[in-house]
């Protein structure tokens, strides 16, 4: 029997990071065997993958951690070819004369962006500065920002003022970001802005998704949506498996924007 080719370091941890997005916990004496290492270089690499925050450490393994978010400023800098074909097509389900309330995120801010260039005669309703920023240099979009308290790191408000605020309103869709995309539904990792979305959701006729494949079976804190209450999905890759399956049993739209190669 020959023995395995012994893994770089860098392919080591690709494999640990991609055996535990498929969802099942993974223990040392399991992965040293697989990968044909001591279980000391495993608990190296586990203790380097936890330090870079793409792991859980247990006694004993390791499990994929609960997603959380960098400051809005820095998710700026991330995914943005990806972002940009979402907000695309995302902009262009837009019809004028809706009332649509917006999220805020960082994929939200380029879907902004795009109805700010290519929309008209809309009324948004948002709790970030930095979407209604951007949608008021179109003189023909409304912005009604939500009051409540300014979270400096997301650039937007939240609290009981800005639910209350968004109960007096109807809208014709919602369009919200994610922290993660489960089988459960689209979840946040912070649980006052997923109180938000919630509001946005239950507010509006219809709710849109905007979310980039990484964001594919990331559980993070709060559930702020079911998919039987989700419309349409709009991400850069197909979802498979049981997310697939999830979102097919609750018929949702899914809206496939391929982002555009570099010349």
């Amino acid at each position: 029997m020959l023995d395995k080719p012994r893994l770089a370091k860098s392919e080591r941890h690709d494999r640990i990071v991609a055996e535990l997005r498929v969802g099942h916990p993974l223990r040392v004496s399991e992965l040293a065997a697989e990968l044909g290492v001591s279980t000391e270089t495993i608990r190296r690499d586990l203790d380097e993958l936890e330090g870079r925050g793409l792991i859980s450490r247990t006694y004993g393994g390791a499990v994929r951690p609960f997603a959380t978010e960098p400051a809005v400023s820095e998710r700026h800098t991330l995914m943005v070819a990806e972002r940009e074909a979402i907000a695309v097509a995302a902009a262009a389900l837009v019809r004028p004369g809706e009332v649509v309330a917006i999220g805020g995120g960082a994929t939200t801010l380029h879907v902004a962006r795009r109805i700010a260039a290519e929309c008209h005669d809309l009324t948004i309703i948002t709790h970030s500065y930095g979407v209604a920023t951007v949608l008021a240099a179109n003189p023909t979009i409304t912005v009604i920002m939500c009051p409540g308290r300014y979270n400096g790191l997301e650039g937007s408000v939240f609290g009981p003022e800005c639910i209350d605020f968004v109960q007096g309103f109807h809208a014709n869709r919602a369009i919200l970001g994610a922290s993660g995309l489960t089988t459960d539904g689209a979840n946040d990792a912070d649980a006052m802005a997923a109180a938000v979305y919630r509001a946005f959701m239950k507010r509006a006729a219809h709710t849109m998704i905007v979310a980039d494949h990484t964001k594919f079976n990331r559980p993070a804190l709060a559930v702020y949506g079911r998919w039987t209450d989700i419309g349409t999905l709009v991400t850069d890759v197909a979802p498979e498996g049981p997310l697939a399956r999830a979102v097919d049993r609750a018929r949702v739209l899914v809206e496939v924007a391929r982002p555009r190669l570099a010349a």
